[in-house]
């Protein structure tokens, strides 16, 4: 339980860095900031539709928390370059 417990606050954590990171693309405008919402859109539903059909099947919430941190993570990385 408490593993859940952390790993949705450091999900939240993580998360508030990528959204600032991508106000700030998004806020540059252009051509990057074009591609950046395209791709956020998309991986939003794919994130939603995937989870959803992962908790179906039976997957633990802690499962599918570690899954978007992974995501988050990678999404960090690559903005901070």
């Amino acid at each position: 339980m408490f593993h859940t417990w952390l790993n949705l606050n450091m999900l939240a954590f993580e998360s508030q860095q990528v959204v600032f990171l991508r106000l700030m693309k998004l806020a540059a405008g252009g051509r990057d900031a074009q591609r950046e919402a395209e791709l956020m859109l998309r991986e939003k539903v794919l994130a939603a539709s995937q989870s959803s059909v992962r908790m179906a099947g039976g997957a633990s919430l802690d499962s599918v928390v570690q899954t978007y941190r992974k995501t988050v993570r990678a999404n960090a990385r690559r903005l901070s370059r």
